[in-house]
This record gives structure tokens, C-alpha cells and sequence, in this order.
């Protein structure tokens, strides 16, 4: 029978043939050697010996090289199988940012290019902290590296799974950009599994939403982001869209109705929208803040500071939820539009939405709806 050399690094196995074979009957298990002191026992001991001390040779060095020791590395270099020259995991990230920065406007939004970034920046930490290194080879990325960086991203910087999982994604693709290119042999996301989980980002309902409409502030620019989020919340768009609306968006139709057109920058989707008399006013409101037809109609700060005054005024109003720019395109969703009985169909085209399955995570059942349909019921079966 042949014999095998296994070698096992934390649970992980790399096996190969050492080109001798014996009689069963003559293998000590326990030893891990043939038994007899034959010139067949002692030639098969010795080279068994050898290689356990090559073994250890190397990974003595590759610890000493400060390298990430597995099973494979060290099978590999023990029997001489040819190496792939390894790329820095770093650069190779940053020429793939380089480049999705020169398509931004075109196949990619602002905002992907800094998901990018910052996944990076985060990546570059993990290396320094768990392995305190400046630099990274992309074929040392192994499968307890995906783990650790996981265990770092939901514990060391405090993300939540969802969040972890797109910072994940992020880095996969540089992963599958050096499985195309054969910079490394074999993927060490294969055994990881990422998945999102489903979070209501909730709503605001009718009375809530008239809370933040009927609250004055004395301070300008808590004014200023309050009325935007009530645009949001009655036009649906989301917070790139809104920054970028000009003079130009707006349009009057034959039957005198005023209309929001524009482009989605998520999904480059077409969108139009009839704007509701709360989002006339504030329009009008504004009408003057516009320099010219390219400039922003609407005061709208960045998205971090944004939400962060929005946190602010739900605590003056007394709103127990956490207010974000993307709230309010939910709100759009359920208490504006499904709520009030318009199609599915009809919210979906408004929303810009390519799926219709993407809609119906905003086509809550409220209670006011639950109330005058039943209340619909009970009259039909009073008249029976």
C-alpha cells in the first residue's frame, strides 16, 4: 500500500504521495514508521524522518519570514511545486479603486468608489493590527484570514452583519479579479458564507410627519434639513437624487401639473414624479436659493451631516425612531403612497425601482389601512 504524508495547520489538510509503499502489516500507527529493523524498514524510516525535519524547516521559516504558515505553503515548498508569484493584495485593490474612480458618472456612482476606499482603509488596518504588517501577498490570503477579517469587521469596528457583509462583497471582488488573472490558485471565500439579513428601516406615519412640518426652529439650518426631508418624503427620492436636482428637472405638463424627471444614480433607472402640494411649497420656498438652471434648488448638506441634524430634530419633535434621508423614501412608500391607495405598480415607476420586488418591502399593512377596509366590510355586511 502507499504511503502518505498528511500535514494539518489549524484544522486545514494538504496530503500528497511520498512515492514509497509497504505491506500494511509491517506499519506501526501509533509510531508513524515500519516496524522491523530490515534495510527496506530503515531506508523508508530515514526519508519518513527526513521529511518531517524538512517539515519543521520551513515552517520555522516561513515564521521567521513573518508569512502566514499553512498545510499548502508548506507542501508546496517541501516537494517543490512550482510558485505563483504573488502580487500585494494592497495594490492590487488600489489599482481596481484607480479604476472604478475614472468610470464614476459613467458605470459607477460616487458613492461606490468610497465604499471601496473605505473597505480598503479598513482592510489595511485588520493586516496591521492582526498580523502588524504594512504590506499583504495575495497568496497568503487563506480562508482563516476571510474569518478573522469577518470577526474584525463585526467586532473590532463595531459593524452590524449587514453591514459586514457588503465590506465582505467589497473584498470579494478583488478576490475573484486575482482568481481570473491565476494570481492565486484557489478561493479562499469557498467555505464562507454571507448573507444579509432583511432590517425595516421603518417609517413615519401621517401625524408624525405633520409633527415635523408644524415644529419651528429658530436655528436656519435645522430648518433647512428638516424641509428637505419633507421633500424626500413627499417626492421619494433619495438622497443623491435630491442634491443633484437643478431648474432643469422640473417640468409642467399640458394639464398644469409639475413634474420631477431625473435619473437615478443608484441604478441610472429613469424617474418621474408629480409633485405634491407640500413638495410645491417647499419648492417655492426656496425658489431663489438656485444660482443658475445647473445649480442645487434645494440646501441639501451632506449626507453624514444630514443625518446627523435629522437624529437631532427627531429628538426635539420627540419621534422615537432614528430619522435618516433614506427614511423618508420609505415614508414615501408606505404612509404617502401605498397607504393611500395607489398601486403598487404606479410607487414602484415613482420610486425608480427596476424590480417590483423591491417595492413590496415598503408595502406595509398600516393599521389606518387595516381599519377602513374592515370598516368597508362592515357596512357590506350590514346591508346583507
Amino acid at each position: 500500500m502507499p504511503l502518505y504524508c498528511r500535514i494539518t495547520v489549524e484544522g486545514q489538510r494538504a496530503v500528497f504521495d511520498i512515492k514509497r509503499a509497504i505491506l500494511p502489516k509491517k506499519w506501526d500507527s501509533i509510531k508513524g514508521c515500519v516496524k522491523g529493523s530490515t534495510e527496506e524498514a530503515k531506508s523508508i524510516n530515514t526519508y519518513i524522518n527526513s521529511l518531517k525535519a524538512g517539515i519543521y524547516d520551513i515552517q520555522q521559516k516561513l515564521e521567521k519570514e513573518n508569512k502566514i504558515v499553512s498545510a499548502d505553503s508548506i507542501k508546496s515548498l517541501l516537494i517543490g511545486e512550482p510558485q505563483i508569484k504573488s502580487r500585494s493584495l494592497f495594490l492590487v485593490f488600489e489599482e481596481h479603486n484607480t479604476k472604478v474612480k475614472s468610470l464614476i458618472n459613467s458605470d459607477f456612482a460616487q458613492g461606490t468608489y468610497e465604499r471601496y476606499q473605505t473597505c480598503l482603509k479598513h482592510l489595511k488596518e485588520f493586516v496591521k493590527l492582526k498580523y502588524n504588517k504594512s504590506e499583504f501577498l495575495l497568496t497568503d490570503v487563506n480562508h482563516e484570514f476571510i474569518t478573522e477579517l469577518d470577526y474584525f469587521f463585526r467586532s473590532h469596528r463595531k459593524c452590524a452583519n449587514n453591514t459586514t457583509v457588503k465590506y465582505m462583497k467589497n473584498f470579494n471582488k478583488i478576490i475573484k479579479i486575482a482568481l481570473a488573472n491565476s494570481w492565486i490558485s484557489a478561493d479562499p471565500f469557498l467555505n464562507y458564507k454571507m448573507k444579509l439579513k432583511k432590517v425595516d428601516r421603518g417609517y413615519l406615519t401621517q401625524p408624525e410627519l405633520d409633527l415635523l412640518m408644524q415644529k419651528n426652529f429658530t436655528i436656519k439650518r435645522i430648518e433647512q434639513v428638516r424641509d428637505v426631508f419633507i421633500f424626500q418624503c413627499y417626492t421619494g427620492l433619495a438622497y443623491c437624487d435630491t442634491k443633484k436636482l437643478t431648474k432643469k428637472n422640473l417640468f409642467l405638463d399640458v394639464e398644469g401639473i409639475f413634474w420631477v424627471k431625473t435619473r437615478r444614480t443608484k441604478t441610472d433607472t429613469e424617474v418621474s414624479v408629480p409633485l405634491l402640494p407640500k413638495a410645491l411649497e417647499i419648492l417655492e420656498k426656496y425658489k431663489d436659493y438656485s444660482i443658475n438652471d445647473d445649480s442645487s434648488i434645494l440646501p441639501v448638506l451632506s449626507n453624514q451631516k444630514m443625518n446627523s441634524y435629522l437624529k437631532e430634530i427627531g429628538d426635539i419633535c420627540g419621534i422615537d425612531k432614528r430619522l435618516s434621508c433614506h427614511l423618508s423614501r420609505h415614508t414615501f412608500g408606505t404612509t404617502i403612497t401605498l397607504g393611500n391607495g395607489l398601486s403598487i405598480e404606479a410607487v414602484s415607476k415613482m420610486l425608480g425601482h427596476t424590480s417590483i420586488n423591491t417595492t413590496k418591502i415598503y408595502a406595509r399593512m398600516l393599521d389606518s389601512r387595516v381599519s377602513t377596509e374592515m370598516s368597508n366590510l362592515s357596512d357590506k355586511l350590514k346591508l346583507k
